[in-house]
Protein backbone atom coordinates (compact mmCIF):
# COMPACT_ATOMS: atom_id res chain seq x y z
CA UNK A 1 0.00 0.00 0.00
CA UNK A 2 1.23 3.22 -1.04
CA UNK A 3 1.83 6.41 1.26
CA UNK A 4 -0.39 8.33 -0.16
CA UNK A 5 -3.30 5.43 -0.23
CA UNK A 6 -2.40 5.19 3.02
CA UNK A 7 -3.40 8.31 4.25
CA UNK A 8 -6.92 8.45 2.31
CA UNK A 9 -7.56 4.83 4.37
CA UNK A 10 -6.55 6.46 7.78
CA UNK A 11 -8.35 9.17 7.13
CA UNK A 12 -11.86 7.39 5.95
CA UNK A 13 -11.60 5.93 9.31
CA UNK A 14 -11.24 8.88 11.26
CA UNK A 15 -14.38 9.81 9.42
CA UNK A 16 -16.24 6.83 10.03
CA UNK A 17 -14.78 6.86 13.80
CA UNK A 18 -16.42 10.62 13.96
CA UNK A 19 -20.08 9.35 12.17
CA UNK A 20 -19.90 6.28 14.72
CA UNK A 21 -18.74 8.71 17.84
CA UNK A 22 -21.87 11.26 17.00
CA UNK A 23 -24.58 8.21 16.71
CA UNK A 24 -23.64 6.53 20.10
CA UNK A 25 -23.67 10.77 21.55
CA UNK A 26 -27.30 11.14 20.30
CA UNK A 27 -28.31 7.70 21.26
CA UNK A 28 -27.16 8.57 25.23
CA UNK A 29 -29.45 11.97 24.39
CA UNK A 30 -32.61 10.07 23.23
CA UNK A 31 -32.42 7.46 26.26
CA UNK A 32 -32.19 10.49 28.71
CA UNK A 33 -35.27 11.64 27.13
CA UNK A 34 -36.85 8.81 26.94
CA UNK A 35 -36.47 8.46 31.33
CA UNK A 36 -36.68 12.03 32.05
CA UNK A 37 -39.89 12.27 29.78
CA UNK A 38 -41.36 9.49 31.19
CA UNK A 39 -40.48 10.43 34.97
CA UNK A 40 -41.72 13.94 34.80
CA UNK A 41 -44.85 12.39 34.21
CA UNK A 42 -44.93 10.35 37.33
CA UNK A 43 -43.73 13.08 39.42
CA UNK A 44 -45.88 15.86 37.87
CA UNK A 45 -42.34 17.36 37.39
CA UNK A 46 -43.30 20.19 35.04
CA UNK A 47 -39.52 21.62 34.83
CA UNK A 48 -37.90 18.18 34.10
CA UNK A 49 -40.75 18.26 31.76
CA UNK A 50 -39.31 21.39 29.98
CA UNK A 51 -35.88 20.46 30.22
CA UNK A 52 -36.83 17.65 27.75
CA UNK A 53 -38.70 19.42 25.85
CA UNK A 54 -35.47 22.32 25.27
CA UNK A 55 -33.44 19.19 24.56
CA UNK A 56 -34.70 17.88 21.91
CA UNK A 57 -33.20 21.00 19.48
CA UNK A 58 -29.69 18.96 20.51
CA UNK A 59 -30.64 15.42 18.72
CA UNK A 60 -32.03 17.58 16.15
CA UNK A 61 -28.96 19.15 15.65
CA UNK A 62 -26.84 16.06 15.96
CA UNK A 63 -28.95 14.03 13.18
CA UNK A 64 -28.47 17.22 10.68
CA UNK A 65 -24.48 16.96 11.65
CA UNK A 66 -24.96 13.69 10.84
CA UNK A 67 -26.74 14.10 7.08
CA UNK A 68 -24.51 16.18 6.62
CA UNK A 69 -20.95 14.31 7.67
CA UNK A 70 -22.26 11.25 6.08
CA UNK A 71 -23.54 13.27 2.66
CA UNK A 72 -19.38 14.38 2.57
CA UNK A 73 -17.74 10.91 3.48
CA UNK A 74 -19.87 9.23 0.30
CA UNK A 75 -18.95 12.59 -1.99
CA UNK A 76 -14.89 12.49 -1.23
CA UNK A 77 -14.43 9.05 0.05
CA UNK A 78 -16.52 6.82 -2.36
CA UNK A 79 -16.60 3.95 -0.07
CA UNK A 80 -16.45 -0.06 -0.62
CA UNK A 81 -19.94 -1.35 -0.42
CA UNK A 82 -19.47 -2.60 3.29
CA UNK A 83 -18.21 1.09 4.23
CA UNK A 84 -20.84 1.93 2.25
CA UNK A 85 -23.48 0.28 4.38
CA UNK A 86 -21.85 1.38 7.79
CA UNK A 87 -22.85 4.74 6.68
CA UNK A 88 -26.02 4.14 5.73
CA UNK A 89 -26.98 2.42 8.37
CA UNK A 90 -26.33 5.33 10.89
CA UNK A 91 -28.02 7.72 8.63
CA UNK A 92 -31.46 5.60 9.18
CA UNK A 93 -30.38 4.95 12.93
CA UNK A 94 -30.11 8.66 13.49
CA UNK A 95 -33.43 9.23 11.61
CA UNK A 96 -35.18 7.18 14.03
CA UNK A 97 -33.18 8.31 16.99
CA UNK A 98 -34.73 11.32 16.07
CA UNK A 99 -37.95 10.58 16.07
CA UNK A 100 -37.86 8.73 19.04
CA UNK A 101 -36.51 12.47 20.81
CA UNK A 102 -40.14 14.08 19.08
CA UNK A 103 -41.88 11.39 20.90
CA UNK A 104 -40.53 12.12 24.36
CA UNK A 105 -40.67 15.63 23.57
CA UNK A 106 -44.81 14.97 22.98
CA UNK A 107 -44.85 13.10 26.43
CA UNK A 108 -43.23 16.35 27.85
CA UNK A 109 -45.45 18.29 26.28
CA UNK A 110 -48.35 16.17 27.68
CA UNK A 111 -46.85 16.53 31.38
CA UNK A 112 -47.78 20.10 31.63
CA UNK A 113 -51.90 19.45 30.55
CA UNK A 114 -52.16 16.10 32.86
CA UNK A 115 -50.45 18.37 35.70
CA UNK A 116 -53.38 20.10 35.56
CA UNK A 117 -56.29 17.44 35.77
CA UNK A 118 -57.58 14.50 38.43
CA UNK A 119 -54.29 11.58 38.41
CA UNK A 120 -55.32 8.37 37.10
CA UNK A 121 -54.29 5.99 39.82
CA UNK A 122 -51.19 4.47 39.12
CA UNK A 123 -51.12 5.39 34.93
CA UNK A 124 -48.44 7.30 34.86
CA UNK A 125 -46.21 4.81 37.20
CA UNK A 126 -47.05 1.91 34.61
CA UNK A 127 -45.87 4.39 31.19
CA UNK A 128 -42.87 4.68 33.72
CA UNK A 129 -42.52 1.15 33.63
CA UNK A 130 -42.88 0.55 29.35
CA UNK A 131 -40.90 3.62 28.43
CA UNK A 132 -38.43 1.86 31.07
CA UNK A 133 -38.51 -1.22 28.75
CA UNK A 134 -38.00 1.16 25.68
CA UNK A 135 -35.04 2.65 27.50
CA UNK A 136 -33.39 -0.46 28.18
CA UNK A 137 -34.40 -1.87 24.25
CA UNK A 138 -32.63 0.88 22.69
CA UNK A 139 -29.19 1.06 24.80
CA UNK A 140 -29.20 -2.94 23.53
CA UNK A 141 -29.61 -2.12 20.28
CA UNK A 142 -26.66 0.54 20.88
CA UNK A 143 -24.75 -2.10 22.18
CA UNK A 144 -25.56 -4.20 19.46
CA UNK A 145 -24.37 -2.10 16.90
CA UNK A 146 -21.39 -0.94 18.87
CA UNK A 147 -20.46 -4.88 19.11
CA UNK A 148 -21.86 -5.53 15.75
CA UNK A 149 -24.13 -8.31 17.51
CA UNK A 150 -27.11 -9.27 15.10
CA UNK A 151 -27.88 -11.51 17.87
CA UNK A 152 -28.34 -9.20 20.48
CA UNK A 153 -30.24 -6.99 17.65
CA UNK A 154 -32.89 -10.09 17.62
CA UNK A 155 -33.47 -10.13 20.95
CA UNK A 156 -34.53 -6.43 20.67
CA UNK A 157 -36.81 -6.78 17.89
CA UNK A 158 -38.37 -9.84 19.73
CA UNK A 159 -38.78 -7.99 22.84
CA UNK A 160 -40.85 -4.97 21.31
CA UNK A 161 -43.93 -7.58 21.71
CA UNK A 162 -43.40 -6.76 25.12
CA UNK A 163 -44.01 -3.41 24.57
CA UNK A 164 -47.14 -4.07 22.41
CA UNK A 165 -49.06 -5.96 25.38
CA UNK A 166 -48.20 -3.23 27.74
CA UNK A 167 -50.02 -0.57 25.45
CA UNK A 168 -52.56 -3.24 24.96
CA UNK A 169 -53.53 -3.78 28.95
CA UNK A 170 -53.11 0.04 29.52
CA UNK A 171 -55.44 0.67 26.60
CA UNK A 172 -58.29 -1.50 28.30
CA UNK A 173 -57.74 0.09 31.76
CA UNK A 174 -57.94 3.87 29.93
CA UNK A 175 -61.37 2.74 28.56
CA UNK A 176 -62.37 1.47 31.80
CA UNK A 177 -61.43 4.44 33.81
CA UNK A 178 -63.64 6.52 30.84
CA UNK A 179 -66.52 4.30 31.44
CA UNK A 180 -66.57 3.99 35.02
CA UNK A 181 -66.51 8.47 35.28
CA UNK A 182 -66.58 10.49 32.48
CA UNK A 183 -64.68 13.07 34.16
CA UNK A 184 -61.81 10.34 33.65
CA UNK A 185 -62.19 11.23 29.73
CA UNK A 186 -59.70 13.85 29.01
CA UNK A 187 -56.85 13.05 31.25
CA UNK A 188 -56.86 9.56 29.95
CA UNK A 189 -57.25 10.69 26.27
CA UNK A 190 -53.80 12.35 26.99
CA UNK A 191 -52.36 9.23 28.67
CA UNK A 192 -53.61 7.14 26.05
CA UNK A 193 -51.70 9.12 23.06
CA UNK A 194 -48.44 9.11 25.64
CA UNK A 195 -48.66 4.93 25.59
CA UNK A 196 -49.03 5.01 22.19
CA UNK A 197 -46.74 7.50 21.54
CA UNK A 198 -44.07 4.87 23.74
CA UNK A 199 -45.17 2.21 21.80
CA UNK A 200 -44.20 3.69 18.66
CA UNK A 201 -40.63 4.09 20.74
CA UNK A 202 -40.66 1.18 20.66
CA UNK A 203 -41.24 0.49 16.67
CA UNK A 204 -38.61 2.71 16.06
CA UNK A 205 -35.83 0.94 18.31
CA UNK A 206 -36.81 -2.41 16.41
CA UNK A 207 -35.92 -0.38 13.33
CA UNK A 208 -32.68 0.51 15.16
CA UNK A 209 -32.09 -2.74 15.79
CA UNK A 210 -33.06 -4.30 12.08
CA UNK A 211 -30.40 -2.17 10.84
CA UNK A 212 -27.96 -3.42 12.67
CA UNK A 213 -29.05 -6.59 11.85
CA UNK A 214 -28.42 -5.64 7.94
CA UNK A 215 -25.39 -4.24 8.88
CA UNK A 216 -23.74 -7.59 10.08
CA UNK A 217 -25.52 -9.49 8.33
CA UNK A 218 -26.09 -7.69 4.72
CA UNK A 219 -29.92 -8.67 4.91
CA UNK A 220 -32.86 -7.54 7.00
CA UNK A 221 -34.47 -10.27 9.05
CA UNK A 222 -36.50 -12.62 7.41
CA UNK A 223 -39.94 -12.90 8.61
CA UNK A 224 -41.73 -9.51 9.38
CA UNK A 225 -42.54 -9.09 12.98
CA UNK A 226 -46.24 -9.21 13.70
CA UNK A 227 -47.39 -6.32 15.73
CA UNK A 228 -49.05 -6.70 19.00
CA UNK A 229 -50.33 -4.04 19.28
CA UNK A 230 -54.49 -4.19 18.74
CA UNK A 231 -54.87 -0.77 17.81
CA UNK A 232 -52.27 0.30 15.48
CA UNK A 233 -54.01 -0.54 12.08
CA UNK A 234 -57.03 1.59 13.70
CA UNK A 235 -56.80 5.22 12.44
CA UNK A 236 -58.77 6.47 15.12
CA UNK A 237 -55.90 5.68 17.45
CA UNK A 238 -52.99 6.24 15.06
CA UNK A 239 -50.55 8.68 17.44
CA UNK A 240 -50.73 11.19 14.33
CA UNK A 241 -54.25 11.85 15.40
CA UNK A 242 -53.00 13.47 18.80
CA UNK A 243 -49.71 14.61 17.40
CA UNK A 244 -48.09 17.63 18.78
CA UNK A 245 -44.96 17.82 16.69
CA UNK A 246 -43.64 21.32 16.74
Amino acid sequence: MTEMTQHIASAFDRDLEGIQAKIMKMGGLVEAAIRDGAKSLETRDEELAEQVRQGDKAIDTLEEQLNEEAARVIAIRSPTAVDLRVILSVMRMSANLERIGDLSKNIAKRTGVLVQLQPIQGSPTALRRMAREVELMLKDALDAYIQRDAELARDVIERDRDVDQMYNTLFREFLTFMLEDPRNITACMHLHFIAKNIERMGDHVTSIAEQVVFLVTGAKPGEPRQKGDMTSSDPRYSVDAGSDKD
